[in-house]
């Protein structure tokens, strides 16, 4: 196995980036590699300030960094050389099993698509993100930004993916999926939602739990939380703001502090044809550390041949 990682990419690279992939390091067996993508000459005096052999990493030597406010179809393509364009070209040829980075969200998304693209039968690809629940262990948001503007076949793609995600990398059996609305009656909502809704009832291969609040995000009711990237996109902020609250407010909380995103490391593209993972811009050490951990666990469960499997029947 063969575990790609942009070491240029995120707020803090590559010294966050490369400390991650050390400490990752000590998490894989033998046949498990990192390859790490990016200026070497970077890379090798905070290895060497680690005392860590260099030789347990593999390098692709990438002269370009597609910066966070670049637009992101336009730097793919006319940055070749970029550590994130390479680590796709890479991909598509099969040269590593999944790919990683804490940079440019749109450039991760753009080269997924243009490079290992769609998954055959799947109409949106979509980001999915961890939600903790109030009484331990957590459920999915789907879609957490990938798609503002949906219909809802994608939705209830969406919940397919989210749920065979849920039950082969985190073991939740039979996970129940839940549609974000504004309220519980099966008539309430907008055009999409109420569209929706009867098309996840109907589907015989998920276990639809109905419509849910933004109250019930935290609570049992629901594994699966499915609604469009845009409302996805302002829940996981929010969501985020919890942690970031308690620790200016000096409060200490177990539930708050599941709110960390180094703890879940990075969020998956569900949908697309190998294991592609977003980190956060701001990735701590621990952050990549445990997003190269759900790189290697997408790749030893097989999950895209799961996906293919069940879209293509």
């Amino acid at each position: 196995m063969k575990i790609g990682l942009d070491i240029m990419g995120g707020d803090y690279a590559p010294k966050a980036t490369v400390l991650g992939a050390i400490a990752a390091h000590q998490n894989l067996s033998k046949d498990q590699h990192l390859v790490l993508f990016g200026d070497k000459d970077q890379i090798t005096p905070i290895l060497e300030a680690q005392n860590f052999n260099p030789d347990f990493f593999e390098y692709v030597q990438t002269s370009e960094v597609i910066g966070m406010g670049e637009h992101p179809t336009k730097a793919i393509v006319q940055k070749a050389n970029s550590s994130i364009s390479v680590g796709f070209q890479q991909l598509k040829e099969g040269k590593i099993d999944s790919f990683a980075s804490a940079g440019n969200t749109g450039a991760m998304l753009v080269g997924a698509m243009f490079s290992v693209k769609a998954i055959e039968g799947v109409l949106r690809p979509a980001i999915s993100t961890v939600i903790p629940k109030e009484k331990g262990g957590f459920g999915l948001l789907v879609d957490a930004g990938a798609n503002a503007d949906c219909k809802p076949e994608h939705l209830v793609q969406f919940a397919i993916m989210g749920s065979l995600y849920a039950k082969h990398i985190y073991q939740i059996e039979q996970p129940k999926v839940g549609l974000m609305n504004l309220g519980e009656e099966e008539e309430k909502g907008n055009m999409l939602t109420q569209a929706t809704y009867p098309l996840l009832k109907t589907n015989n291969s998920i276990n639809f739990a109905g419509n849910i609040e933004g109250r019930d995000l935290f609570n049992a009711k629901a594994d699966i939380i499915v609604c469009d990237g845009f409302t996805g996109n302002v829940v996981l902020k929010l969501a985020e703001s919890f942690y970031v609250l308690t620790l200016k407010k000096g409060f200490k909380d177990d539930f708050f502090d599941r709110f960390n995103y180094e703890q879940y490391g990075g969020s998956p593209i569900l949908g697309v044809n190998a294991p592609v993972i977003i980190g956060h811009g701001i990735s701590s050490p621990e952050a990549i550390k445990n997003m190269i951990l759900l790189s290697k666990d997408m790749v030893e469960t097989q999950i895209i041949e799961k996906f293919k499997t069940a879209f293509n029947s």
